[in-house]
């Protein structure tokens, strides 16, 4: 469960380096989605949804960031919650590329075992 933990506290981390990074760059983003925009009918709409869901992105990878960091010190330190926090950080994980897909599916796969030693 240790070893978990610090993936997860880990991936916590890397899930808050990369909202701070979509909001350093957002401005990039959407000069780079407004250059697509150009030959549709209504880009001021699209442009729009667009900033919604920078907005939604942000806020998601903050709030999971934060949850897979907590789930990472309980399954750490063994607490009753560690499961249920884990299994939450799993779902999480299940939203964002590659990495978070492998821990998340592992974890859940860890966690929904009827023998998981969490506390």
């Amino acid at each position: 469960m240790r070893n978990l933990g610090i993936l997860w506290i880990l991936y916590g981390l890397l899930r808050l380096i990369g909202a701070v990074g979509v909001f350093l760059y957002s401005g990039t983003l959407t000069l780079m989605w407004g250059a697509l925009l150009t030959r549709v009918p209504n880009p001021f709409a699209l442009m729009n949804l667009f900033q919604g869901l920078l907005v939604f992105v942000i806020i998601l990878s903050i709030v999971a960031g934060v949850v897979c960091m907590i789930a990472g010190l309980n399954l750490m330190s063994n607490k009753g919650s560690a499961r249920t926090l884990g299994l939450v950080a799993a779902f999480f994980g299940l939203t964002n590329g590659p990495l978070g897909i492998a821990l998340g599916a592992f974890t859940l796969l860890f966690l929904t075992r009827p023998n998981a030693r969490t506390a």
